[in-house]
């Protein structure tokens, strides 16, 4: 009697098969969400533009990349999209409206057209009357530019020091022992 197994090809294909039959739902819903997500149905134009001027004033461009550089208003949009609740959204859409408003009334233009000194004053405007609530917009967007920005690839390869195989832990060392950098595992 012969033997009349399969082989080693064979059962590669079909474990293939079964795993792409088993896990695709799961994938194809993934790949929804992230076209969906790429489409940009979040936030308006106008809106998304406003986000990227709050951000690129809280973080800057010097010599390190700005929170636009990185991708914070993309990353703002996703928060907005996918994980904000309904108040946050409200929060921050209204804020941005704030925003614009009070760029208007005090220089005339809206906040996206103004030179940056007069943008962080309309930004210190917004913060020092939101300064006593618990969460208002100011807060909200500064928390998730912050959280954007030093999550982004780009600020924890090039800015913050990154070692993907740290090697032995030592507990309290001097930051000076270090190369005075801040990091990331």
């Amino acid at each position: 009697m012969t033997n009349q197994g399969i082989s080693r090809r064979e059962a590669i294909r079909r474990a293939a098969l079964l795993a792409g039959v088993a896990l695709s739902p799961n994938w194809l819903a993934a790949i929804e969400r992230t076209v969906a997500s790429a489409q940009g149905a979040r936030m308006t134009a106008a809106q998304t533009a406003i986000v990227g001027a709050v951000a690129e004033r809280i973080l800057p461009r010097t010599d390190t990349p700005g929170a636009t550089d990185v991708g914070v208003p993309a990353f703002i949009d996703l928060l907005y999209g996918d994980f904000m609740s309904p108040a946050e959204q409200k929060t921050l859409t209204d804020g941005l409206t704030q925003v614009d408003a009070a760029s208007k009334a005090a220089f005339g233009a809206s906040f996206t057209s103004l030179p940056s000194d007069r943008q962080d004053t309309v930004l210190r405007d917004i913060a020092q009357k939101e300064e006593k609530q618990e969460q208002g917009f100011f807060r909200l967007i500064r928390s998730a530019t912050v959280l954007g920005y030093f999550t982004s690839e780009q600020v924890g390869r090039n800015v913050l020091h990154y070692d993907p195989v740290p090697g032995r832990y030592d507990a309290c060392v001097p930051i000076d022992e270090v190369g005075r950098r801040n990091w990331t595992t």
